[in-house]
């Protein structure tokens, strides 16, 4: 690693998209926990300006997670890289968004995330979940990604929306461009969709994201002209202190619930699968006892660490694990890291279906950005592996995963599994 007169060197790269492309580099994520404090990984070509303090112990991201006046979302960005000021207001969500503006945001939408709300979706879910388990069985396995893992988690999220289901292909495609522009860059001309925007200004730097934009206006035109049943007439009529929606708000919401929506749940459903397939044991167990199975959902969850790190800028000075941290500092907080930390998981490395302590992170930590569709990604995921167990389906490996070059999603873009 290079010099730094930050702090102490990390002993690993955790950073390199590439690294991930042979899964997450959990012995990197050791050697980093096993340093006093924390350590200082650079990162593009600044630097210290563009270096961050990396967070893998689980104890200090759940510091960072509820110390937003501190950490904050708002200041810079929430992935690595730096945006200049314009850059980062255009993409302004709800992520990258500090109280009261985030508190204001959150409350427009909250309603719709609720776990009451979440269980009027579980019809739809499971009649869902049952076709795509049904015809991956009868074709006798395939990509489980293509059949079972993307599909499920779009249509739920589109129909939430109100997006025709005729769309969903269209909306994976665009997610997965979105997954691209975490990596070595996107593979699409800047005017691909017809983009005419300064690549700089659009999330994740990709014209997938003007694509998306262009979607939400065309619902959100259709859903003033017929308000429906669905969540963007539920967006452009809520309303929060008095306000509702600016059409900024509104698109860059739409984006983050379509990709939130279906990237996450997809990325965890597709390890889960890959690790029930792996550890056919681990399955027996869920077939013996199917009262396991929500224990079964966390264990995937924090087995597949969906996204794998979030930043924060530190907002003044102070300190973290004995390490004094200067304002404007970023703190990036691995969750890959804290998901396999001894101190907080017994057996860390084992995948564990009974598992009875289970804090892991993966739906943005603890504290207020806590993910607001935490419980329908774990509704979603219950589902799959219930309707699973109904019909004694029995995962077996097949071929090696094709993984993504992105240091943020832990992305697999297709897996063979067969059926046992």
């Amino acid at each position: 690693m290079a010099d730094t007169t930050k702090g102490p060197a990390s002993p690993a790269d955790i950073a390199s998209p590439t690294i991930y492309l042979d899964g997450i580099p959990h012995e990197g994520f050791a050697a980093i926990r096993e340093v006093d404090g924390l350590v200082w990984h650079p990162y593009g070509d600044q630097g210290d300006r563009s270096g961050f303090w990396a967070v893998t112990r689980h104890a200090d991201v759940r510091e960072v997670s509820k110390s937003p006046d501190v950490f904050s979302s708002a200041i810079g960005h929430t992935n690595l890289w730096d945006l200049e000021a314009d850059a980062l207001e255009a993409r302004r969500s709800l992520i990258d968004s500090d109280a009261p503006d985030h508190t204001r945001l959150r409350r427009v939408v909250s309603k719709a995330f609720t776990p009451r709300t979440t269980r009027n979706w579980e019809g739809m879910a499971r009649d869902i979940a049952a076709e795509l388990v049904e015809d991956f069985v009868a074709d006798g396995g395939g990509d489980w990604v293509g059949k079972v893992a993307a599909p499920l988690p779009i249509k739920v999220i589109l129909a939430i929306l109100g997006v025709p289901t005729e769309d969903a292909d269209y909306m994976v495609e665009l997610t997965n461009y979105l997954v691209e522009g975490t990596g070595e860059g996107t593979s699409l001309p800047d005017d691909a969709y017809g983009n005419t925007t300064p690549t700089r200004l659009l999330p994740f730097n990709s014209p997938a994201s003007h694509a998306l934009y262009e979607y939400a206006e065309k619902m959100r035109q259709l859903r003033m002209a017929e308000p429906g049943e669905d969540l963007v007439t539920g967006l452009l009529e809520a309303e929060a202190d008095g306000e509702r929606l600016t059409a900024a708000e509104y698109r860059n919401f739409f984006q983050l619930l379509v990709f939130a929506g279906n990237e996450t749940t997809r990325t965890a459903m597709i390890h889960g699968a890959m690790a029930l397939a792996e550890h056919p044991d681990e399955w027996a167990r869920l077939q013996a006892d199917p009262s396991l199975v929500v224990r079964a959902v966390d264990e995937v969850i924090r087995w597949a660490s969906p996204i794998l790190h979030m930043r924060r800028t530190a907002s003044r000075d102070t300190e973290l694990a004995g390490t004094p941290i200067a304002a404007g500092d970023k703190v990036v907080m691995w969750y890959a890291g804290a998901n396999r930390d001894p101190e907080a998981f017994d057996d860390p490395y084992r995948f564990d279906v009974g598992r009875e302590d289970n804090p892991h992170y993966a739906f943005g930590g603890g504290g207020p950005h806590f993910c607001l569709g935490a419980f329908l990604a774990r509704m979603e995921i219950q589902v799959l592996l219930e309707e699973m167990l109904a019909r004694d389906v029995v995962l077996a490996p097949g071929s090696a995963p094709e993984r993504l070059a992105s240091n943020f999603v832990h992305g697999v873009s297709s897996v063979e599994l067969a059926v046992a």
